[in-house]
């Protein structure tokens, strides 16, 4: 019982209390009985490299101006989003309800299934692969993954080169896996073999 209150005290549904919200219309159901037992973790900064804006949050409400920045013809009408997003600041802010599928894996396979967004919760860190990321960044994610962890039955933490591997490169070797993996020591998560 005391658990259940602290469910409830962490989450409203699917919705972490405390993230800022900001919902994407890039969602759909997941299919029926699936178990959600991933936690998928990307980088995106846009422009590439530059933090601090509010781009990625115009991109996964779909309200980017396309014409704002040149590199921005490149992803023009793109349609995506991830479950959250933390930024550099370690802010945590949550587009999809976690009981929805959110448009972050694309093709994708891992533990031996294809469609990761079926299953899988995304999270995007304000960042470039190859790049490092911030202390506080770490933090908040470690806290998330917690959260999540008692809300669903967590096997796996990967990254996006992880479900993706000849299509994409994030985190990228500037994410110290070690870190995050610490945090959950004899938990038993399994993280990829080469993180």
């Amino acid at each position: 019982m005391a658990n259940s209150g602290r469910q409830e005290r962490l989450w409203r549904g699917g919705w972490l209390q405390g993230a800022r919200q900001l919902r994407s219309p890039n969602q759909g159901s997941r299919p029926e009985a699936v178990v959600v037992d991933l936690i998928v973790v990307h980088s995106i900064s846009l422009p590439p490299g530059e933090y601090g804006g509010q781009s990625v949050q115009q991109l996964f409400t779909n309200r980017l101006d396309w014409d704002a920045h040149p590199y921005f013809q490149s992803i023009r009408g793109l349609e995506v989003s991830a479950h959250f997003f933390i930024a550099r600041s370690g802010t945590l802010w949550q587009f999809v309800d976690t009981e929805r599928r959110a448009w972050h894996a694309g093709r994708s396979h891992y533990r031996g299934r294809d469609n990761c967004n079926d299953d899988s919760i995304g999270v995007e860190l304000e960042g470039l692969e190859g790049q490092a990321f911030e202390a506080a960044q770490y933090r908040c994610l470690a806290n998330l993954c917690d959260a999540l962890k008692r809300r669903y039955p967590i096997r796996f933490i990967a990254g996006h080169e992880h479900i993706a591997p000849h299509r994409k490169n994030d985190p990228g070797p500037g994410f110290e896996w070690r870190l995050l993996q610490s945090a959950f020591a004899g938990s038993g998560i399994l993280f990829p073999p080469a993180a």
